[in-house]
């Protein structure tokens, strides 16, 4: 009876689970639906795909494509952020991630394998860093991270000497710019990276572990967890995944720039995850929520691109259109609105 009665609570909370996660998926795809539908109407070609040389051609695919390095960055904020903290050094991490490659290719001679793992390695160490400023240091997460954002950037320009450092490298060219099943291979990095994450976080403690930390931390911390390893993890998963955009961005520019490679994509990856439900204050966090997220930015942006309008409205446009998909996340907006427009009735 009991083994009976635990089954029927794990199926319950499972469907609880899942009616959360849609919940909260339902607002950014709707978002992306009426941008897309916008573009089916008022921008010509815009659906149009064409397959040449055996790799798949379009708006649409250009959009995965460019949203690779932020969709990146969002899942490994949404960790971060579950566990109640926040990276603003993501962006810096992407340019050390570039210098390092950069310099890998132009001074040495290693393998392809060989860049990206001691590259990512590099900033495994940098999250870390994060990590422990944050978890053993009890330095606010805002601050500890925003130390690495100013210096990171810097350490990059030190290991570039201020230039921006170009090279040719066939097999490392491969990994922002190449195709695999007709497709950018940058999607393919994602859809593994959210496969593993995924696996990690649904079929192991690890999910429970992180929303405990950013539920009650205290609480966790009195029931067994090791807290402090939980946001260590956390902080160095975003550094790894950071590590991968800035690889994905350097080799698609053939080029390490210090100055502008990951230049505010900390607030793009934030703004995803939030548009994507999971809270700042921590706790229950939506991965795939946060690739949605990423994915309306970039297609709002490609959109303004299109349609020819002029870029200091980006900002604005984008800021709109979140706002609104933040308020419909909303339970208490939705119900005020609604209670609105049945008094207007």
């Amino acid at each position: 009876m009991k083994a009976a009665s635990d089954n029927a609570l794990q199926r319950e909370s499972k469907a609880r689970r899942h009616s959360e996660a849609w919940h909260h998926l339902k607002w950014p795809l709707i978002a992306l639906a009426v941008v897309l539908l916008f573009n089916f109407f008022f921008t010509p070609l815009f659906f149009h795909l064409e397959m040449k040389d055996g790799r798949i051609y379009g708006s649409l695919i250009d959009i995965l494509n460019r949203a690779a390095p932020v969709m990146l960055l969002s899942l490994g904020m949404t960790i971060v952020i579950a566990t109640g903290g926040v990276d603003l050094s993501v962006g810096a991490v992407m340019a050390i991630a570039g210098s390092i490659a950069a310099l890998l290719i132009t001074k040495s001679s290693y393998s392809f394998l060989s860049i990206v793992i001691l590259t990512v390695c590099a900033c495994a160490v940098a999250g870390t860093w994060n990590g422990v400023l944050v978890a053993y240091a009890q330095v606010q997460p805002i601050v500890a991270t925003l130390i690495l954002m100013v210096a990171g950037r810097g350490i990059a320009q030190l290991l570039t000497n201020g230039q921006i450092i170009t090279f040719e490298n066939p097999s490392f060219a491969f990994f922002g710019g190449g195709t695999f099943l007709a497709l950018p291979f940058p999607i393919t990095i994602v859809a593994v990276t959210f496969a593993i994450l995924s696996t990690l976080v649904n079929r192991t403690a690890a999910g429970l572990f992180i929303e405990a930390v950013g539920d009650n931390e205290k609480a966790s911390n009195y029931s067994g967890i090791n807290t402090r390893l939980v946001k260590l993890a956390a902080y160095t998963l975003g550094g790894i995944c950071a590590g991968l955009a800035g690889l994905i961005v350097a080799s698609d520019i053939k080029a390490a720039d210090a100055n502008n490679a990951g230049l505010y994509l900390e607030l793009d990856s934030i703004l995803a995850v939030v548009v994507g439900g999971t809270a700042l204050t921590g706790g229950r966090f939506f991965l795939l929520s946060s690739l949605a997220g990423a994915l309306l930015i970039q297609t709002i942006t490609t959109t303004i691109l299109t349609r020819a309008i002029p870029v200091e409205f980006t900002l604005i446009v984008k800021a709109v259109v979140i706002i609104i998909v933040c308020l419909l996340q909303s339970e208490e907006f939705r119900k005020k609105a609604l209670q609105l427009v049945r008094r207007k009735s």
